[in-house]
């Protein structure tokens, strides 16, 4: 293949052109300073077929701007300012370099095509997800088009929206309805192009119930006000961003026309339950009046007397009130011969939650409402026992048990965090004390936390090159980031990096960072980033325990159980030899859990209506066939596993001559699809004509628990059930009659693709997708590739779109357009996210204003999880492709 020239080549580049940069970044770290950010320009064209143009470009953080036209000029103005040139017609590439205050650079490039010809061929792209359908997307396309106006339809004379070729633009409607979105194309003349789409916003209908946070815009927040027939609610973006909510989110604006007993009921759909431990609720109010606020619980499920918790707003903007009902609450008048007051500890279910603001009080004006919740009672912490965080001591266990400065890892890049009690004291982690990181909105995308240690950990003498750490995370899934530098600023270098996944919210994991490979360095300075690069918008996190160790023992985090059933295997039933699979016959006298005297425990689970096999407290396992059989008649065994324990698995064939074993390579925490040649075990002297028994074994790692499916042999052919895949001709490709991509890379790492049937229906309907498995440590930049026999027409559009299921949030993908045999140049790529995990997103990569037509391309190149600066190895995530389409 020849990609792999261009892409060297794009790493050198890379290297020799932001490698300043990344270093600025590592040393300014401490020092809160940044690079300008959000750098954009608006482009005003005068449609007078004179090709003036006006720039007016901005940036946060930006004081001057470097401006090369792209037509031989070059300008240098302030911020604020714009500079005016003409254009003959063409294309011009204008590059905009936005300098701080510290001399730090950041660069934004636009592509601009002059054209006096009317713009013509106009296609709208809107993007609008099920999740959200209140934001969508927009792109737009068009012959001779310099830029475009939007026009979203939902406000009365409404100023148009610039969107440039090659960008999107958001928006999000505040409420349901039908709007009418335009978009007009505008060139250098005086003619335009216009299209329309009509824009569906559905009514919310999901049920209301706690936590109400008022940011599911899913959610049919059935919040009414009373009091007053002044007294009013609705939802808003959070207008104070300070005090106890200082996230850009939604909350709840409750005004208040200053009568007596004003306030709102939320209007529960699914009862809240007392009768446990939890008994206190909390609620984030904003008011700059003190006045007591009382929490009433009504309309029992059952009847349950309403009752009611009075507690204090101190006046000082956004505050936490709790109500304990434990402890505090009192009966609810109902009549002047039964007018409450008396003590009573609640039990029962209550589908309807009032609040007061200034109960008898005249306080009026509008105050805010957020994050009404019942606060889970969580058992005692534990306290920590010890602690080292200097490394000539020993390896290094950080547990935050002194709670002081001088053990808590400091922040950078406008960011908070300090060591606070344990929020949540269950699972793996009951200790008291951990540390926050709350990236509060705008802070630096480099953002993190970071510490000298007293003494340097010395990576040529240790034997403890593994780091163990508990994080959890609070609003969102994210990349966690363990950085090891030299010194701390200025004498960074050398460095190293290790990422790993947070995988669910609201729970404690333990995440490893593996150096092993690391042996001629020292470190004093360890770094933390949680979503490293990625825009800042109020996400907290927490983490504990970080421990120094030699990694004995299983695990590669905390073992979660899968919700999803496995991939269904496409074999044609003649080619296979079942012993465990839904999709074929299995032997009749077969048996998973004979007895050997093991410690192994087995259950048969249903995983989505799909039968399954748990092994726990493993140490070793077999499983019986009851017959004998001769495997010589097939090419390979075919094995589906999911483990958050094990990362390999000695899997045994057992013959009359033997046994012998293949690892069975597992990436924790998914299902991984493995087949494994026959050959791997006759090539060891193993007789496969009889085989009966197959064997697990992970001693001495024991304790742990896998998941087995679909354990078969196979002969080729198998692959579809209808023979061997063919190579796609042309766009779409959707793998629904016999397709496949022409292959993948880097194939000697183990890296593999092919069709299977789709593992999740939800959001994609499809039957058969295609699976990349980018194996565990496989190089970075593996990814799969397609050739056409024809080039790439484009006047059949210049966009393209690709359904990409991931298990990690925020994976970047590449999707790059090559010339096969020309050493893959020209190439050119568009960038986007994955933004969710598990689930099927829809990604659209727009070349317009960016492809050269007079080039010609056959070929295009997928890279799921690309990043070219960190580089690190694959960490074994496997993805799924479907729907490739040219619009």
């Amino acid at each position: 293949m020849k990609i792999f020239k261009i892409l060297a080549m794009l790493t050198i580049s890379l290297l020799v052109f932001t490698g300043c940069e990344n270093e600025e970044i590592t040393n300014y770290a401490f020092q809160d300073i940044s690079a300008p950010e959000n750098v954009t320009a608006a482009f005003d064209i005068s449609q007078d077929d004179t090709g003036t143009v006006t720039i007016t470009p901005s940036g946060d953080g930006a004081s001057v701007f470097q401006i090369d036209l792209g037509n031989g000029e070059t300008a240098e103005i302030a911020a604020g300012e714009s500079v005016t040139t003409v254009y003959p017609e063409g294309e011009y590439e204008v590059s905009i370099v936005a300098v701080g205050s510290t001399g730090l650079t950041s660069e934004y490039n636009q592509m601009l095509n002059i054209s006096f010809k009317a713009p013509e061929n106009l296609a709208i792209n809107v993007d609008q997800p099920e999740t959200n359908p209140r934001n969508i997307t927009v792109s737009a396309t068009a012959d001779n088009a310099t830029l475009f106006q939007v026009y979203f339809g939902d406000v009365e004379d409404e100023e148009p929206t610039q969107l440039m070729p090659g960008e999107s633009i958001t928006h999000s409607y505040t409420e349901a309805g039908v709007y009418e979105l335009t978009v007009i194309a505008i060139g250098a003349g005086a003619a335009t192009a216009e299209e329309d789409e009509i824009i569906i916003v559905p009514e919310a209908q999901d049920p209301l119930k706690l936590p109400v946070t008022f940011d599911d815009p899913l959610v049919g927040y059935n919040v009414v006000s009373f009091g007053s027939e002044d007294t009013m609610f609705e939802i808003v973006t959070n207008p104070e961003l300070s005090g106890d909510n200082s996230t850009e989110s939604m909350v709840g604006a409750i005004t208040k026309a200053g009568a007596a007993f004003e306030g709102v009921t939320f209007n529960l759909s699914e009862a809240v339950d007392l009768s446990g431990d939890s008994k206190t609720f909390s609620v984030k109010i904003y008011s700059e009046t003190a006045f007591p606020v009382l929490l009433k619980l009504e309309t029992g499920v059952n009847d349950e007397r309403a009752n009611e918790v009075s507690a204090d707003h101190g006046g000082t903007g956004w505050e936490t009130i709790t109500f304990n009902f434990a402890t505090d609450a009192t009966t609810s008048y109902q009549s002047d011969s039964d007018p409450g007051g008396d003590a009573i500890v609640p039990a029962g279910h209550y589908d309807a939650i009032s609040l007061f603001l200034d109960l008898a009080g005249s306080a009026a004006g509008t105050f805010y409402v957020d994050d009404l919740m019942l606060v889970e009672a969580a058992p005692d912490c534990t306290e920590e026992t010890e602690e080292n965080i200097d490394a000539a001591n020993g390896p290094i266990n950080w547990t935050f048990m002194t709670n002081d400065d001088a053990f808590a890892f400091e922040p950078f890049g406008d960011i908070a965090s300090s060591i606070v009690s344990n929020p949540k004291t269950d699972g793996i982690n009951p200790s008291c004390n951990v540390q926050i990181v709350d990236k509060s909105t705008g802070c630096a995308t480099w953002s993190g936390v970071g510490k000298a240690i007293p003494t340097a950990i010395d990576f040529t003498s240790t034997d403890k090159k593994i780091f163990k750490l508990k994080v959890l995370a609070e609003t969102q899934t994210a990349e966690v980031t363990l950085r090891l530098e030299k010194e701390p600023f200025p004498d960074t270098e050398p460095s190293e990096d290790r990422v790993a996944q947070i995988t669910e919210v609201g729970v404690w994991q333990e995440l490893t960072f593996d150096f092993s490979d690391v042996d001629d360095k020292t470190f004093r300075s360890i770094i933390l980033y949680f979503e490293r690069d990625a825009e800042c918008d109020g996400d907290v996190y927490y983490f504990d325990d970080l421990i120094q160790t030699d990694g004995t023992g299983t695990g590669g985090g905390v073992a979660v159980d899968p919700t999803m059933a496995a991939p269904t295997p496409m074999a044609d039933a003649a080619n296979v030899q079942s012993i465990f699979s839904d999709a074929y016959s299995d032997p009749a006298g077969v048996n998973y859990y004979p007895d050997w005297g093991q410690s192994t425990t087995y259950e048969m689970v249903s995983i989505g209506g799909n039968n399954a096999i748990k092994y726990d407290n493993a140490n070793y396992q077999g499983i019986d066939i009851g017959e004998n059989i001769d495997a010589t008649a097939y090419d390979y065994i075919n094995i589906d596993v999911w483990s958050g324990d094990y990362t390999s698995i000695p899997f045994f064939l057992i013959s009359s001559t033997g046994e012998n074993s293949v690892n069975l390579n597992v990436a924790p925490n998914q299902w991984n699809t493995i087949q494994i040649p026959l050959s791997e075990y006759t090539d060891q002297g193993l007789d496969i004509s009889d085989v009966f028994q197959f064997k697990f074994d992970v001693q001495p790692d024991t304790g742990g628990s896998f998941y087995i499916d679909n354990l078969y042999f196979s002969r080729d052919g198998e692959d579809t059930g209808g023979g061997d895949p063919e190579v796609a001709t042309g766009f779409p490709i959707d793998f629904e009659s016999n397709q496949t991509f022409s292959g993948v890379f880097e194939e000697g790492d183990g890296v593999t693709g092919m069709p299977v049937a789709n593992p999740d229906m939800t959001g994609n309907a499809s039957a058969t997708v295609y699976e990349f498995n980018k194996v565990n440590g496989a190089a970075w930049y593996s990814g799969i590739f397609h050739i056409f026999p024809d080039n790439i027409d484009f006047s059949e559009g210049t966009t393209f779109t690709v359904k990409v299921w991931s298990p990690k949030a925020n994976v970047n993908v590449r999707f790059q357009l090559e010339l096969e045999g020309s050493d893959a140049s020209p190439n050119i790529s568009v960038d986007q996210t994955v933004s969710q995990a598990n689930t099927w997103t829809t990604l659209t990569f727009d070349f317009s204003g960016i492809v050269d037509t007079n080039n010609v391309y056959d070929k295009f190149v997928i890279f799921p999880d690309y990043d070219d600066v960190a580089q690190a190895p694959a960490d074994g995530s496997i993805y799924y492709i479907d729907d490739i389409e040219q619009n």
